[in-house]
């Protein structure tokens, strides 16, 4: 298999971006400054500490994008040194104690100073006071929101969703079927003693979670200021896959716990939130829109105590969320009151699932100026939003493995790396149980994820491969015989040796027809890929009557915003281009378009390919202008998901060059 046999190990990146920054010139040499640091390291479990200035501003602006710092400055050093860092992005607020208050009059010029105090314990009490409160307000873009709009002025409602909102929603429904222990993993376990290593504190609460979880016990153990708080929404935060992967325990009984203690009446809750200006305008343009919030989402039964977190100095937007939430609402996620379960009986504690849906009735503004914005909580029977998402459902179901239909909805995502090392884990697993089905479902997935990311070669091993276990085993009619022979084909026409390409859809499609009949899905993808081979040979006439006949069966078969529904309006577009029909040829691409900024995440190479393929018109055209702008476009995407070798960038780059040529 050569290149296509690598082994790719899970990796977790440092987890906790939470930390505290102290200096001060006795912070290594007074005790009470030596016993304050233990017990800020139970606050957090990163602390790091300095008595040179030039150190500490040097490690505050090495910080990375993911980090959120909280600084602890004496009065006599913060004087000169908060102006140095406190533009810095990722320090979030500044604590300073001084033994002369009156000294202190310069912070109130400085709007990240949180705190003041004479004596270290009191300043202690603020931080831990305000560390335990960040539930019921957040300064760090911790709320995860994805957004999915509907156009109602149509005739027919045509949905315009955000990708990340149904492969969000994908993401989660496959965390919580996937199997899972009673306890945490060893894994897990091991990457949080690696995690903590330096902290006696937390590794205390570590040995303790290990030996006394209990799933009765899971919104107690999420509630405890530990570092399973901070680990597990920092993983949600930063959408670091594998971490999450390791807390599907925890996640799943979460979700039964909530389920078991869900209420019976409708209820109005409070959530206090701090937000960019930007964030904020994004929200007032969904009004009656629905967003999904992929976290868990911490509220109040008091509307008080919901503003009362939220800081007037920070700069930010203050956010008042007020929800209405009906228990009984049909396929909405879960929510309850946690007051007797939560570790310290917070009161009119109200906490809702990881991806609960909420229509967005209205935005308000008072003299205080606290912006209000009021939302229903929703289930996910819209039928724009159910069609498609049972269909990828359906769709992943079938595949027995959980790590295959993992890596799936992390393909579908355009998570081609963190897809790959699930993959590998599964052929790892099957290679220990020898089950050759299990073994030939994992070759197809690292098949189709090769051809993904352009490594065509790689790909066409993998599916080889799979296709033999799969003659060995099965029936020479099986459909999966076909699909793989469909696959094959498709990366014989990427590497443009179309004969082959043309051999293997018609031995699928042999296949197909004999055990289907002809309004089938698999067949229409065969017609579809045929179509491709005649586009190629220039038998354009040919190609467009396939292509059409593929897209109607789609049409017949799948929901209207199905990704392979955009995939035939491309491909006919490409042929209207190819014919000079400039006009079909756009309005079909944008189709497609509409098609895949509605189910694919909004950095998927489909979307890129498209706005490429209309820069293309325009060029042909002569309309500079537009062509650049969707080239450019097209480039922010690749970018961010292939390397710079890749064809796609290499041709889209060469395409920018050119109009910017003659452009200018």
């Amino acid at each position: 298999m050569g290149a296509a046999q690598k082994r790719l190990t899970p990796t977790v990146e440092r987890v906790e971006a939470s930390l505290l920054i102290w200096l001060d010139s006795s912070v290594n040499t007074l005790q009470e400054s030596i016993d304050a640091q233990h017990q800020l390291r139970f606050i957090t479990g990163n602390l790091e500490v300095f008595d040179r200035e030039d150190a500490c501003e040097n490690y505050i602006w090495s910080l990375k994008e993911s980090d959120r710092a909280i600084l602890i400055v004496s009065g006599k050093l913060g004087r000169e040194f908060v102006p140095k860092v406190e533009k810095n992005g990722k320090l979030v607020s500044i604590y300073v104690y001084c033994g002369d208050m009156s000294r202190n009059q310069w912070t109130k010029d400085h709007p990240k100073v949180k705190g003041l105090a004479v004596q270290l314990q009191d300043l202690i009490l603020k931080i831990k006071s305000c560390q335990s409160e960040s539930q019921n307000a957040e300064t760090d873009n911790t709320l995860l929101i994805s957004t999915f709009t509907q156009n109602d002025a149509q005739e027919k409602t045509t949905s315009q969703m955000n990708g990340d909102f149904v492969q969000s929603q994908l993401l989660i429904y496959c965390l919580l079927k996937m199997k899972s222990l009673s306890k945490p993993s060893t894994e897990l376990i091991s990457v949080c003693e690696k995690e903590y290593k330096d902290n006696s504190e937390q590794l205390a609460i570590l040995k303790e979670f290990r030996k006394e979880y209990s799933r009765d016990g899971a919104i107690e153990w999420y509630t405890r200021e530990s570092f399973i708080y901070k680990m597990l929404n920092q993983a949600l935060r930063t959408q670091n896959f594998h971490l999450l992967y390791l807390f599907r325990f925890l996640i799943r009984d979460l979700e039964e716990n909530l389920s078991r203690l869900r209420g019976s009446s409708v209820i109005t809750v409070y959530r206090g939130q701090l937000m960019w200006e930007n964030e904020l305008d994004d929200l007032k343009q969904c009004k009656d829109q629905l967003i999904s919030i992929n976290s868990f989402l911490s509220t109040s039964c008091e509307r008080k105590r919901a503003i009362a977190f939220l800081d007037s100095k920070t700069g930010l937007e203050r956010i008042l969320f007020e929800i209405t939430a009906d228990p009984n609402l049909k396929g909405a996620k879960p929510f309850a009151y946690i007051g007797k379960a939560s570790r310290y009986k917070r009161e009119e504690e109200v906490l809702f699932m990881i991806g609960s849906i909420f229509r967005i009735e209205g935005v308000s503004h008072d003299r205080n100026g606290v912006w209000t914005i009021r939302l229903t909580l929703c289930g996910d029977q819209n039928p724009a939003i159910k069609e498609t998402i049972d269909h990828y459902k359906s769709q992943d179901d079938q595949v027995d493995l959980d790590l295959i239909r993992l890596g799936n909805v992390l393909q579908r995502m355009g998570r081609y790396d963190d897809a790959e090392r699930y993959y590998q884990r599964c052929l790892y697993e099957t290679d220990e149980s020898h089950n050759d089905h299990d073994k030939s479902t994992c070759y197809h997935a690292l098949g189709s994820l090769e051809r993904s990311k352009g490594n065509l070669q790689a790909s066409l091993d993998w599916f080889h491969e799979s296709l033999t276990i799969d003659k060995k085993n099965l029936k020479p009619n099986d459909p999966i015989i076909a699909s793989t022979y469909i696959d094959i084909g498709n990366v014989h026409n990427d590497m443009k040796d179309l004969e082959r390409a043309l051999e293997s859809y018609q031995s699928a499609l042999e296949i197909l027809r004999s055990k289907y009949g002809e309004n089938n899905i698999q067949v229409a993808t065969c017609y579809n890929n045929i179509g491709v081979v005649y586009k190629r040979q220039q038998n354009y006439s040919s190609a467009l009557n396939i292509y059409q006949k593929a897209l109607k069966i789609r049409q017949n078969c799948l929901p209207s915003n199905h990704c392979d529904i955009g995939a035939s309006y491309d491909n006919i577009g490409i042929i209207y281009r190819c014919c000079g029909d400039y006009d079909r040829a756009l309005q079909h691409y944008k189709k497609a378009l509409e098609i895949y900024q509605a189910v694919h995440s909004a950095q998927h190479p489909d979307i890129a390919m498209t706005l490429h393929n209309i820069g293309i018109v325009y060029e042909d055209q002569r309309d500079w202008k537009n062509a650049l702008s969707y080239y450019n476009k097209a480039k922010a995407i690749y970018s961010k998901v292939f390397s710079s070798t890749h064809q796609a960038v290499v041709d889209n780059e060469q395409s920018i060059q050119r109009v910017s040529y003659k452009l200018h």
